[in-house]
């Protein structure tokens, strides 16, 4: 049943039914604010701008703010980083009294000379250039007692009616109801991912959360951990330790990203990372952030050199092979992570490469599932690893790998839609 199905009384407004019962499945606020603008300046309201702005809880970013203009009828949606609030132009906006809780609304005439002692924003002059003469900025309240905000603005001469002010008013409960459901969820999901990467927190989300619960995928696995650690941790001042394990990281994780890898774990100085062969050119991908990762490496510690510090160094392992992925830990704490004889040998393949002096080693089993291999890797030979019962076949990338992998075709990775 809905109100269009006229099986609803209405309320207020046709737009105040359509967003109280309409947006149930719609799981993008971009989505709904966009629709929200352009069904209210159909039903007479004379707006010609809006923006919702969000405070949000994620490692890089600080929120996101939604433009909406009734020029275009469509919403520019962007992020803001997280020392936003630290700036001068966040304290000189409109946004900081609202945030704040100093004030409970402010409205601008922007045609009519500015009242004694009122407040002039920087923002007032831009939207004068849009040809704003109403600007109507409000706070929005969320349940868990933070503050965003939202505002309105149109052209009509004379500016917003009561009426239409009036309609806004009833709105803003229902539309920050919307925002906190779907931005709650956003926040869970990033912070999911910060922590237990994308796929993985997906399926914690999904109720996936029962200990020895998972599924058995065939996966690329990358292991890598750097050298010496120990020692530098007992050389180094802490802050210089973090420092130095934090560019490490940066270094191995942004290959893995960029090729669409899931990195499961930080383990000290040591990262689990997988590439679940359901994914297109896993293993290609797998290697190509691999042989990426160990230039990065080089570029750090000629940085680092530089600067006069002591270079890293590290070792780096793929192999492929059937991993459990799931839920492994005590009754009242649990992990997601992979085990299994795959994560096994690529663990004993990155001890291995310290011995053969080459920070770089990939499993005959990967190079054989690997497309570009032939042009990519040369065979270094076959040996024992600790434990595994068994010799690895082992190979190595060429000294040229990362040129060669760039005359090869790249299968690009389609990002999937951020949600508000």
């Amino acid at each position: 049943m809905s109100v269009e199905d006229g099986l609803w009384p209405t309320r207020r407004s046709a737009v105040l039914d359509w967003l109280a019962t309409g947006v149930t499945h719609e799981p993008y606020l971009d989505d709904i604010f966009a629709e929200l603008c352009n069904r209210l300046r159909a039903s007479g309201m004379p707006l010609d701008r809006a923006t919702l702005h969000l405070r949000t809880l994620h490692p890089q970013f600080g929120g996101a703010t939604m433009r909406w203009n009734a020029d275009t009828q469509a919403l520019v949606f962007t992020t803001v980083d997280r020392d936003v609030w630290t700036r001068p132009a966040y304290f000189e906006s409109p946004l900081y009294p609202l945030y704040e809780g100093e004030l409970d609304g402010i409205r601008a005439r922007l045609d009519l000379p500015v009242p004694e002692g009122a407040p002039v924003y920087g923002v007032y002059d831009d939207l004068r250039e849009q040809g704003i003469v109403d600007y109507v900025a409000l706070p929005m309240e969320f349940v868990s007692g933070t503050r965003h905000a939202c505002t309105w603005g149109t052209r009509q001469p004379g500016g917003f009616t009561t009426q239409d002010l009036q309609t806004i008013a009833d709105l803003l409960p229902v539309l920050a109801m919307m925002a906190e459901v779907r931005l709650n969820r956003r926040i869970t999901k990033n912070l999911l991912e910060a922590y237990v990467g994308k796929r993985s927190g997906d399926r914690i989300l999904n109720g996936d959360i029962s200990r020895g619960s998972g599924e058995t995928v065939t996966a690329a696995v990358w292991h890598c951990d750097l050298r010496g650690f120990s020692t530098l941790s007992e050389r180094w001042p802490r802050d210089d330790v973090i420092t130095s394990l934090n560019a490490y990281f940066d270094t191995m994780a942004a290959p893995v990203t960029r090729e669409g890898g899931e990195i499961l774990k930080f383990i000290g100085d040591a990262m689990l990372a997988i590439f679940p062969l359901d994914e297109a050119c896993a293993c290609e991908r797998a290697l190509r952030g691999a042989v990426e990762a160990e230039a990065g490496m080089a570029v750090l510690n000629e940085e680092r050199r530089a600067a006069g510090q002591d270079e890293l160094g590290f070792g780096l392992a793929l192999h492929v092979g059937d991993v459990m992925w799931g839920n492994i830990g005590a009754e009242r704490r649990l992990d997601f992570t992979v085990i299994g004889p795959a994560v096994n040998v690529a663990s004993r393949l990155d001890g291995l490469s310290k011995e053969l002096s080459r920070p770089l080693l990939v499993s005959g089993e990967l190079a054989a599932r690997c497309t570009c291999a032939d042009a990519v890797l040369e065979r270094i030979g076959s040996y024992p690893l600790r434990g595994i019962g068994r010799e690895v076949e082992v190979f190595a990338p060429a000294a040229d790998a990362l040129q060669r992998l760039a005359a090869l075709p790249r299968l690009e990775l389609v990002d999937e839609r951020s949600e508000a």
